[in-house]
């Protein structure tokens, strides 16, 4: 396999890193990445158990409501791939404090929607807005660490991040007592405006003048074609992107299979899908302590593998009726195994690539845009079985398996 040459920039030389230093500026700059990275899961989770009540208060079918859904996972795909080669070649900072303020305005305006039409609009600005958070994080990361120290770096990130799958839908449920689905993208707005102040104080530039690309954004953008030829990026990503859609078609199915088909009310839902964020965490902090004695690509193997069995044995308790718990126990294994595969992935798709946010961009929307193709997919079966959601959990679990045993080449663990 042979990686294409570089880009040119306008130093190679690393700059002063301020995740090095250690310390209280260590724990500021994990906090702060952690809540950008969330972007993600704040502003997917957090209204998901309000998606009956919406689809009723709006007037349309559970497909209308999974596509505002689909809409905003468009938007944080096609937001990264923009945001990407901009903070290549202008810098961090910039791009990322326009698109915390584009998206707490978004975010407002959705909860003003007086339409699914006009709410799918918005939901897809909120997610060109908010991409700019997911892709500078990673990014900013791979301005400071590379191999291993990376993938700790990301499974450290999942102590903050993780929390935003686990609060989201238990935050939304319980506003769902007091107040109707609007109130989730108020709390959003107000989410945005805090995240905008702290990365505004907290976070420093972390791509210094000189290392900038020195051919601009349009250098920036062809180098995608370098990055789609990397085999072992490729790989990688592909890889965790097939992982992404096994995760968002449980994210967009589970609220109306757990309410609807098995009986959970919302609050209830909410515990369960807390209950599964807290196994991600947990699993991703057990991956950075693994990584002192196993190399990242073998611990992603073991992801894969723990993914690709749970999708299975979803499949297996759904056909076989074998009930809730039976359900509920694939689906831990499902999610729990995101905390192996995506830290380890991004940091070995992201590993020796001299424009990090170009490539975080690709990688980000690899993710998201398998991520939205596997939403419609659950949708189109209706929301009165357990089935659709399983069968597409399954097809992508096994697909992310066979991907990378089949791409990438093969390398000592």
């Amino acid at each position: 396999m042979t990686t294409p040459p570089a880009p040119r920039t306008r130093s190679s030389a690393p700059g002063t890193a301020p995740g090095r230093t250690g310390g209280p500026r260590r724990l500021r700059l994990i906090l702060v990445l952690g809540a950008l990275s969330a972007f993600g899961p704040l502003s997917l989770d957090m209204y998901l158990p309000a998606f009956p009540s919406l689809a009723a208060d709006l007037g349309v079918h559970d497909a209308d409501v999974q596509l505002t859904l689909t809409a905003c996972l468009l938007g944080l795909a096609l937001g990264q791939l923009a945001v990407g080669p901009l903070s290549d070649s202008r810098g961090r900072r910039t791009p990322l404090l326009a698109g915390l303020a584009c998206y707490a305005v978004a975010s407002l305006a959705c909860a003003f929607a007086p339409t699914a039409g006009t709410l799918t609009g918005l939901r897809f600005v909120q997610g060109m807005a908010g991409a700019a958070g997911i892709v500078i994080s990673r990014a900013v990361v791979r301005d400071l660490y590379d191999g291993v120290e990376a993938a700790r770096f990301f499974s450290l990130l999942m102590l903050v991040n993780g929390l935003a799958p686990i609060l989201a839908p238990v935050l939304g449920s319980q506003l769902l007592r007091f107040a109707d689905w609007r109130a989730v993208f108020a709390v959003l707005a107000v989410i945005g405006v805090l995240l905008l102040a702290a990365a505004a104080l907290a976070l420093p530039e972390s791509l210094p003048a000189e290392r900038r690309t020195a051919g601009g954004l349009g250098r920036s953008v062809r180098s995608f074609g370098g990055l789609l030829a990397d085999r072992r990026f490729m790989g990688h990503a592909l890889s965790a992107g097939a992982v992404f859609a096994a995760m968002f078609a449980y994210i967009s199915g589970s609220s109306f299979v757990l309410q609807q088909v098995y009986g959970l009310s919302a609050q209830q839902f909410g515990l369960v899908f807390g209950g599964n964020a807290l196994g991600l965490v947990l699993l991703g902090q057990l991956n950075a302590r693994l990584l002192r004695s196993r190399s990242p690509e073998a611990l992603l193997r073991v992801g894969l593998a723990l993914s690709a069995a749970g999708g299975a044995g979803l499949l297996t308790a759904v056909t076989a009726g074998l009930g809730l718990w039976a359900v509920c126990a694939s689906l831990a294994l499902v999610v729990g195994a995101v905390g192996f595969v995506m830290p380890n992935a991004t940091a070995l798709a992201l590993s020796g690539q001299a424009q990090a946010g170009t490539a975080s961009a690709l990688l980000g929307l690899l993710q998201f845009a398998f991520g939205a193709l596997a939403a419609p997919l659950v949708g189109l079966g209706g929301s009165g079985s357990a089935l659709p959601m399983a069968s597409v959990i399954a097809a992508f679990a096994a697909a992310a398996l066979l991907v990378h045993g089949c791409w990438l080449p093969r390398r000592s663990a």
